[in-house]
């Protein structure tokens, strides 16, 4: 397999185009599947987020194809997008949930996910939230740290039930991708418990009568551009998991995380045969069902960011287009220095090099800067496209801007899913007289 080679020894992307792209130009006019986007926008206002329902299905359904060789459970990644709209499109398609808050639990349930079918991560948890989530009767909750292992014991006992739990482990692997703010599993990050105190913690799980533990867990990083971290990952988990089962640990699940990368320009498709032949066969030497915890993979390429050009003003030799959508509504490009593309729904057939600015008082607030792209005016509408992860669910009220509505296409239909913010939202928690207490 020359291509996995070249992978894994990262020379290479992960290849290979095998998903559809879900927005299309139709008699000069953008479409989401079969719906015009000035037909959304007209009704909805801007901005607006827009979210393809075939691109969800499409994108579960070819991974869950890809691992058929084991038993296997994705659990989608609630942080990318936790929309209760989207959450119902993937629960109805068999996927399960991971969540990394009591927020995101409480959704995945409102959601109609059974408690069963969610695990639950993050290096932070909360005593009540750890309660929560054994009150629930959850699948899996992943423990990151020895301190955080303790609570969990503790909270078990009071609650009179074993805690069923799987070690993240950091891996400790070189990742590169395409900010430092999103590699997870070298040494020295925040996340999963260090490779050398793994054997510590593991020895407290298998002897507390409190405990079960079930599984093992790493996530190496995210928007992954080699197959690398995972070959080098999936190799160390493995020797753990065969360590662990020869001293009795009851192991049941293999959770490779996530990290598969979606497109935001002219990327390749991931190549899932080839990210299939490296966890696949080791999940199945070992006789344990895997998980893996896509997000960004399976929702971003859905969803695209509506925006009106507000005004056109040149300044200083910068032709800024100022948009109604900024930082406020898509902060990766901002926070991350991300790229995303942007198009006119309804283009005018000259292009210009501009910045594209929101109106928010910062100057750090831009989708995209010194861009050659369709040479908008004021009143058109742009699309950002794969904003369909960390879009609305990064959204801010800064400048007590509320947050805008997100929409549903599915086919020739579409519905509001969330609906847009008002200004009485934005000062709803506020307290109108303020009441001391002496303390």
């Amino acid at each position: 397999m020359p291509l996995l080679r070249q992978a894994v020894a990262g020379r290479g992307c992960v290849g290979a185009g095998i998903l559809a792209r879900p927005f299309e130009r139709r008699h000069g006019t953008l479409h989401c599947e079969g719906v015009p986007l000035e037909g959304i926008a007209e009704v909805v206002g801007t901005p607006a987020y827009l979210y393809s329902t075939a691109a969800l299905r499409e994108r579960y359904r070819a991974l869950d194809a890809a691992l058929a060789g084991v038993p296997h459970r994705i659990h989608y990644s609630l942080k990318a997008n936790s929309s209760r709209g989207l959450l119902q499109v993937l629960r109805a398609e068999g996927c399960r949930a991971d969540v990394v808050s009591g927020g995101e639990l409480l959704r995945a349930l409102r959601a109609g996910f059974p408690a069963e079918h969610v695990i639950y991560g993050g290096v932070g948890k909360r005593r009540d939230e750890i309660r929560a989530a054994l009150e629930a009767g959850i699948l899996l909750l992943n423990v990151e740290s020895a301190a955080e292992l303790a609570i969990v014991e503790e909270e078990a006992r009071a609650l009179g039930r074993r805690a069923r739990i799987a070690l993240r482990v950091n891996p400790e692997v070189h990742v590169a991708n395409a900010h430092e703010f999103i590699a997870t599993g070298s040494r020295g990050h925040k996340f999963g418990i260090p490779w050398g105190d793994v054997p510590d913690v593991a020895s407290r799980a298998l002897t507390s009568p409190h405990l079960e533990l079930a599984g093992l867990d790493m996530h190496v990083g995210s928007q992954l551009t080699s197959l690398a971290p995972y070959q080098d990952g999936v190799r160390r988990l493995t020797e753990l998991a065969r360590a662990l089962m020869a001293r009795g640990a009851p192991l049941q699940f293999f959770d490779a995380g996530g990290g598969l990368p979606a497109r935001y320009d002219a990327e390749e498709a991931p190549d899932l045969a080839l990210f299939a032949g490296i966890v696949v066969p080791a999940v199945r030497a070992l006789g344990l069902e895997l998980i893996v915890e896509p997000g960004r993979f399976v929702v971003a390429e859905s969803g695209a960011l509506l925006t009106r050009v507000l005004y056109r003003k040149p300044s200083g030799g910068t032709d800024f287009v100022i948009c109604d959508a900024g930082m406020s509504e898509l902060l990766r490009p901002s926070h991350y220095d991300a790229y995303h593309r942007i198009e006119a729904v309804r283009p005018r057939g000259d292009t210009s090099t501009v910045d594209v600015v929101g109106p928010i008082c910062e100057t750090g607030d831009f989708l995209a800067r010194d861009r050659q792209m369709d040479d908008a005016q004021p009143g058109d509408l742009l699309a950002v496209h794969t904003a369909g992860a960390y879009g609305y669910v990064m959204a801010l009220t800064y400048n007590s801007r509320p947050r805008a509505p997100e929409v549903l296409v599915d086919g020739t239909r579409w519905a509001v899913i969330t609906r847009r913010e008002s200004l009485d939202d934005l000062v709803r928690l506020e307290a109108e007289t303020v009441e001391w207490v002496e303390g």
